[in-house]
């Protein structure tokens, strides 16, 4: 896809996918490549900006040797993605709505 994806959208999309449950930076990369194109280095700051924000939290699991990061939704975080939720129904019915000809609806 073509289009250039904003932070907002970036944010609601990762909480989306920590809705499902907790994962670590790779996982959330490659499930996130399967809509968007992203690299590791633009998912993480959005990471921190989600941390930093207390929408997410931390924590770390030992894995062959090695601890790995894993990331989870907080209570915030939970009420954040609702409100994304609702906006991005605005959103997508509002360009729905100028891309296949109609009108905007108010």
């Amino acid at each position: 896809m073509n289009f250039q994806i904003g932070s907002a959208l970036l944010d609601a999309c990762v909480l989306s996918l920590l809705m499902q449950g907790d994962t670590y930076g790779y996982v959330l990369t490659q499930e996130m490549k399967k809509a968007v194109d992203i690299s590791e280095s633009t998912l993480y700051p959005v990471l921190r900006r989600l941390q930093k924000g207390g929408f997410l939290m931390t924590y770390d699991k030992p894995f062959q040797g090695r601890n790995r990061r894993y990331y989870a939704i907080t209570p915030q975080g939970r009420v954040k993605y609702q409100e994304y939720r609702q906006d991005w129904e605005t959103y997508k019915t509002q360009l729905d709505s100028i891309i296949n000809g109609g009108e905007i609806h108010e």
